[in-house]
C-alpha cells in the first residue's frame, strides 16, 4: 500500500510516499480502507521532532473510510463507513483503528467531511466540557477561532450550551466566518488588544473559560482576560512554551484553574470514553445539519508536502483534508 513516512526529522520535504505492507489487525481492531484523512498540528510536530510518542512510522491520527476487515471482538460489519482516531498510520491507503473508537459516518456526510471531524471535534469537546466544565451561564474565549479546533469549539458551544462565545483571529475573513458559526464577539488580535476588548464586553468581569492554543505570548493577556475562578485550558503552544517571570500570586488571587492537555498521547481507554460520549451527544447534530465539518482545502496524497506547508502558513479556515479515494 502507499503510505507517507518521514525520512528524517525536519520540514515538509521530509514527507515521502513509499510502499508499506498492509497492516494486520488484532481481535479488537478494524482494518480501514482509507478514503480520506486530515492534517493536524500533531503531525507537524511529529514530522519536525521525530517519532516522539508515536510508534507508528506512518503519520496521521484520524481517518475516514470503509471497514474491509474486522477482528472477532469488533462488532462492526465489513463494509461499514467509519471515521475516528488511529494510533498513527492515517496517511495511508489502509489503517488500523481500535473498534471501540470507530464512529459510524452519518449518511449525509462525505468521506472528506468525515475525515475533518474526529481530532478537532473530540479535542474541542474534551476541552470545553471535560476540562473547561462549560455551563450555560459562562462566557468562553476561544483563541484561533478559524482553526479546525476553533471552528469546532464555536459550533459545539452554541449547539450544546447557551454560553457566550468570544473568539480571536487574525483576519476579517476568519472573524466573519466565526460569527457565521455562532461566535458572539470577534476580536482581530493583529489590530486590537484582545484582553482590553474582553474586559469591555464582559463589563470588566473577564471570561469563565479560555481555550488557549497560543501559550507563552498570550500568557499575560489571558491572565487579564480570565475571571475569578476561571478555567484556563492550554491545548497548544503556537506562541511559545516558556513564560518568563511567572507571578504565581496572580494565579492564586483569581483562583484560576489552569489545565493543560494533549489528546493524541492519551490512553486508548480515555479516547474510547471520549469518543463514546461525543458520539452520543454531538454526532447526531451533524445528521441534523446543526453542526458541520469545516473543510478549508482538499489535497491528493501526492501533494502531502503542500498540505503541510498550507497548515504552516496558518491561512486555513477549518481543516486541511487529504483525499485518497
Amino acid at each position: 500500500m502507499k503510505a507517507v513516512v518521514v525520512s528524517n526529522p525536519g520540514g515538509p520535504e521530509q514527507l515521502q510516499i513509499t510502499d508499506r505492507p498492509k497492516p494486520k489487525i488484532d481481535n479488537d481492531e478494524l482494518l480501514i480502507q482509507v478514503k480520506a484523512c486530515a492534517i493536524n498540528r500533531t503531525d507537524i510536530m511529529t514530522r519536525e521532532q521525530g517519532a516522539s510518542y508515536m510508534t507508528n512510522p506512518i503519520l496521521g491520527i484520524e481517518v475516514a473510510g470503509v471497514v474491509v476487515d474486522a477482528g472477532a471482538d469488533s462488532h462492526i460489519e465489513i463494509g461499514t463507513r467509519v471515521m475516528g482516531l488511529v494510533n498513527g498510520g492515517g496517511y495511508a491507503e489502509y489503517a488500523v483503528m481500535p473498534a471501540n473508537r470507530a464512529m459510524i459516518i452519518p449518511d449525509a456526510l462525505s468521506f472528506q467531511e468525515a475525515a475533518a471531524i474526529p481530532e478537532v471535534f473530540l479535542t474541542a469537546y474534551q476541552t470545553l466540557f471535560w476540562l473547561g466544565n462549560l455551563t450555560n451561564q459562562d462566557t468562553v474565549l476561544i483563541h484561533a477561532g478559524g482553526s479546525g479546533v476553533g471552528t469546532a469549539a464555536i459550533q459545539l458551544t452554541k449547539q450544546l450550551t447557551n454560553a457566550k462565545v468570544i473568539t480571536t483571529a487574525g483576519s476579517k475573513e476568519k472573524l466573519d466566518y466565526c460569527r457565521s458559526l455562532g461566535a458572539d464577539v470577534g476580536i482581530n488580535y493583529k489590530e486590537q488588544q484582545f484582553d482590553e476588548e474582553v474586559l469591555k464586553v464582559t463589563n470588566q468581569a473577564g471570561v469563565d473559560v479560555i481555550l488557549d492554543f497560543i501559550g507563552a505570548s498570550y500568557w499575560n493577556k489571558n491572565l487579564t482576560s480570565i475571571a475569578v475562578d476561571g478555567r484556563w485550558v492550554l491545548i497548544g503552544v503556537l506562541g511559545g512554551s516558556v513564560v518568563e517571570k511567572v507571578d504565581i500570586m496572580s494565579l492564586m488571587a483569581k483562583r484560576i484553574h489552569l489545565k493543560a492537555t494533549l489528546l493524541t498521547p492519551r490512553s486508548d481507554v480515555y479516547k474510547q470514553q471520549l469518543t463514546k460520549e461525543f458520539a452520543e451527544k454531538a454526532l447526531p447534530l451533524f445528521a441534523q445539519k446543526k453542526i458541520k465539518a469545516i473543510i478549508d482545502q482538499v489535497f491528493p496524497l501526492t501533494a502531502i508536502q503542500d498540505a503541510h506547508r498550507h497548515m504552516e502558513a496558518n491561512k486555513n479556515i477549518g481543516k486541511i483534508v487529504i483525499d485518497l479515494a
